[in-house]
Order: structure tokens, then sequence, then C-alpha cells
């Protein structure tokens, strides 16, 4: 009789352990672990000119991949949280005619910046950058150390991968960093980039076409720059915002349109994926900077630090995203994508 009573006890306890073990495996599966990621976004009008709405979060969704993202914080870069860092970074390669006056454009643009932002000045050249001036809250110091491109090209010319020695080298700070490019976007330095094309190769003219071994000719043609995917990837994992103006370069490159154009989609992108604008008319110089920067300095006055929490994967990296809003003549101009630590990183 007592064994009989030892046993159920034993098969009682067994049962309660093995339940709470479900109860416990259950709650981990209800309730994953979420992380904090911030990003900065800009507020817009759909219609140019008219007047942008502010956000607010309930007015906003958001999707990280295919989930819906709580949204922790929706702040206001403005008052106490309007710490800008600003990099103007321009391309040594540029025409000096391409700028000319306009460095009194943006010597004025800098000199009028809030005593939240500081600025930073630096040249594009060799793949690398040239700094004229730190970041600094002095503008008047910043604006003195503009100018013009020395209009030549070296032997590794790459607006990308100048862009991504800047970005990799910029302290990571809670602020808004942003970069304003200066370039025609030519990759002077892997300029054989090319593609595959369903057209005949005699059907193609420019770079790319050289005979393979055994006489064969590829069914190539130049496309963007391969660097122009790094420069990217690496700003929105660094978090920095990518505005452009277009600008003419030096050379035969420079001179053709075909080439201008491929610039001008390499940047663009970058601009795009980043959050950022990009500023062009066409492929000719603009007469004066003044009207682009004035659009530059209005994203600046509208945007808002972003907190979510997101889910983490078993490896950190990038993270789709996508922000929508049902505002009457909003729009949002954000990265592509966020950076996501690990789980349990």
């Amino acid at each position: 009789m007592k064994r009989n009573h030892a046993a159920v006890a034993l098969v009682s306890v067994c049962s309660i352990l093995a339940l709470s073990v479900r109860i416990v495996h259950s709650q981990g599966k209800v309730a994953p672990s979420t992380v904090p990621v911030h990003m900065v976004i800009t507020g817009q009008a759909v219609k140019d000119n008219s007047e942008i709405a502010v956000l607010r979060s309930e007015n906003l969704q958001v999707k990280v991949g295919k989930d819906v993202i709580k949204i922790e914080h929706l702040i206001p870069a403005r008052d106490d949280n309007a710490a800008l860092q600003l990099f103007v970074l321009i391309d040594d390669t540029c025409e000096t005619s391409a700028l000319g006056n306009n460095l009194n454009d943006l010597r004025e643009f800098i000199s009028a910046q809030s005593a939240s932002t500081m600025v930073g000045v630096a040249y594009m050249s060799n793949a690398t950058i040239q700094v004229t001036q730190n970041l600094v809250a002095d503008h008047a110091l910043a604006a003195k150390a503009l100018r013009l491109p020395r209009g030549s090209s070296s032997s590794m010319d790459s607006p990308y991968l100048s862009l991504v020695s800047l970005v990799k080298s910029w302290p990571q700070q809670k602020v808004r960093r942003e970069v304003l490019m200066i370039s025609d976007g030519i990759d002077r330095l892997r300029g054989e980039t090319s593609f595959s094309s369903p057209f005949p190769s005699s059907s193609i003219g420019g770079r790319g076409l050289e005979p393979r071994p055994g006489g064969t000719t590829p069914n190539t043609m130049p496309t963007i720059s391969l660097d122009a995917d790094t420069a990217s990837n690496v700003s929105q994992r660094y978090g920095v915002i990518v505005h452009s103006i277009y600008a003419t370069g030096v050379g035969r490159l420079g001179r053709n349109a075909w080439e201008a154009q491929l610039g001008q989609s390499g940047v663009a992108k970058i601009t795009d994926e980043t959050g950022g604008e990009y500023f062009a008319l066409g492929t000719q110089n603009a007469v004066s900077f003044k009207p682009y920067l004035d659009r530059l300095q209005r994203i600046f006055d509208n945007q808002y630090f972003l907190v979510l929490q997101v889910t983490p994967r078993k490896k950190e990296g990038l993270q789709r995203v996508r922000i929508s809003t049902e505002v009457a003549n909003a729009d949002i101009s954000s990265a592509n994508s966020v950076w996501v630590p690990a789980s349990g990183g």
C-alpha cells in the first residue's frame, strides 16, 4: 500500500515538472526579446513648397522585414535634440568652373547653420579623403576651409570608396550625421565594371568590350560602380544620411554623357537608400547651389529621431525597413535598412 502511494506521488511530481517546462517554453515563444534601434527620418510634403505636416508616432506605420514594429519614441530633431554633424565632401576631380561662385553659396550655407550644428570639410581623391577642417562648431572656420577642387584626376579616384573612408572613420554618436557630397559620381578607379547584356556585342559601344581569350567578345556594357552598393550599405550600417549635388568632372569621362548618367545613377542610389536627397540639373552644372541648399536646410529642419523595438536575428545585420503614413500631403524620407544587433548581442 505504501509502495502504491509512493509511486502515485512520484508520478505527480514528474507531471508538475513537465508542465512547468512546457509553460516556460511556451512563454519564451509568446514573448521574444527585442532590441532598440535608432534612425533619423525626414518629414516632407508630397506637393513641393506646401506646408510640411508634423509627424506623430500614432500616424506612422513601420515594418522591419515582414514584422509590424512598435515605435518606442519619435523625437523632433530640434531644441535640445537638434545636434547635427555635417560633412561637406567635395570631389577633387570636379572642374573648377563647376563650383566657381557656388563656393560662396556653400560658405553662406555653412555660416547660417545653427549653433547645434558642427561642420567638417573634406576633399575626395585617390579613393580616400583629405580633411581640410574636422568637425567644428565654429562655422566661420569651416567656411574658410573650402577651396576650389583641384580639377585633376589621380590613379585611384572613386567617390564611393572615398565616402566609405569618411563614414568608417567617423566616431559614432547619438546625433544626426549627414554628408553633402559634391561629385559627378564617375568611378574612375573601376571604370571597366559591366553587366550581362541581351544585345549582340557588335551593337554596343563604350568600355568593357575587350575580346576574351580565344577571340570571343562578352555581351557586356558599363553600369554603375559596384562600390555604390558598398558605400550605400556602409552608410546605412552606421546611420549616415548622404545628400549630393551634381558637378561635372574633368577629362574624357567627365565629358561623356553616358558616363555622367551612370555616375548620377550611382550617387542617386546612395542618397535614396540612405534617406537623403540628390540635386541635379540633368548633366549640366547648376548656375547656383542656393536653391539646392535652401531645400537641404528645409530637410534639416524637419527631421526626427525614431526609436524602434525590433526582434533581432541570430546574426547582426541590416534589415529592410518601410515607413509610411496616411496623413494628407505627408511624405517620409528614410534609409532603406536599419542595423539590428544579433540576438543576445
